[in-house]
């Protein structure tokens, strides 16, 4: 028993060794898109950031040990405070900074739902997955649909889209210099990782992607959740891969054809397999999957 103990704590030390190793590797990348709205990329979701004499307004937290990184980033940029964070959603790396932010006096402002899933523990059933709660990270202010900030010279317009990633996913547009942030409602060149467990659904995802099509113009600077700052061309051409996998499942569905059927037909997403839409978070085979149980329950 002694030795397990000793055995088991050695295997805790190294898991901390290689998590420090990892976080130590981190570089925070600074990409100035406006006078003053900027991008921060890191580990976990792109960060957001509005900057100005007001005060700076921050979009989503990353991971805890990452703060320091990140606030040094801040500070290269401004020496203005942190006055809100605004979260996508609830997932733990747009969240997992949270309490360190709101030590340095920031506000954090989310959807309802986003409260709600923090508050709790969650189980993802197609994971088999636990996320334990997290009170300390949870947003002071909450709100159901909108949000507006008027602050550094933008009317900043913060709002829900149903059921598309979760079920507490949010937006932020900034009209007058032209950006929006998309959470993890876009992956920029490769598949969405849809949460089915906590209110995510294909055809809300979709949805999510013509909403900001609606808003963004051929110069819009857009922020997805994960990867690479995108544009309305990309955007556009990623609303069609949804779509077409979207069109392809159902007619399987229509014939009858069986979740692992589904799941293993790789004609379904021929042309973004060689795209390479699925060499990262999300592979072929999990995003037809996902497709089957989604539009299977949406019966449409």
């Amino acid at each position: 028993m002694k030795s397990l103990k000793i055995i088991l704590s050695l295997f805790v030390f190294s898991l901390s060794l290689i998590t420090f190793a990892q976080n130590n590797e981190v570089v925070i990348k600074t990409h100035k898109l406006s006078e003053n709205i900027y991008m921060l990329e890191g580990q976990g979701g792109n960060i957001g950031l509005s900057v100005g004499d007001d005060g700076i307004v921050m979009i989503d937290s990353q991971f805890a040990p990452l703060t320091p990184k990140i606030l040094a980033a801040i500070k290269a940029i401004s020496d203005k405070p942190i006055k809100f964070l605004i979260n996508t959603h609830w997932h733990h790396d747009h969240v997992g900074g949270n309490e360190n932010i709101k030590n340095e006096g920031a506000i954090i402002v989310a959807h309802d739902n986003v409260r709600k899933r923090m508050s709790v523990d969650q189980f993802d059933k197609y994971r088999d997955r636990e996320t334990k709660a997290s009170p300390t990270k949870l947003p002071l202010v909450s709100f159901s649909d909108n949000i507006t900030f008027h602050m550094n010279g933008e009317d900043i317009m913060v709002f829900h889209v149903d059921n598309a990633h979760t079920d507490g996913d949010a937006m932020i547009y900034f009209p007058n210099s032209n950006v929006l942030h998309m959470g993890d409602t876009y992956f920029q060149g490769k598949y969405p990782f849809i949460d089915l467990s906590t209110g995510g659904s294909v055809n809300g995802y979709i949805n999510a992607a013509k909403h900001a099509l609606m808003l963004v113009d051929d110069d819009t600077k857009i922020i997805p959740g994960h990867r690479n700052l995108s544009n309305k061309k990309e955007l556009t051409a990623y609303l069609t891969m949804l779509e077409t996998l979207k069109t392809r499942v159902l007619a399987e569905i229509k014939k009858g054809k069986t979740e692992a059927e589904v799941t293993n037909n790789t004609a379904i997403t021929k042309e973004y397999t060689a795209l390479n839409y699925g060499d990262w978070f999300i592979n072929d085979e999990q995003i037809r999957r996902t497709f089957y149980i989604s539009l299977k329950e949406d019966k449409n």
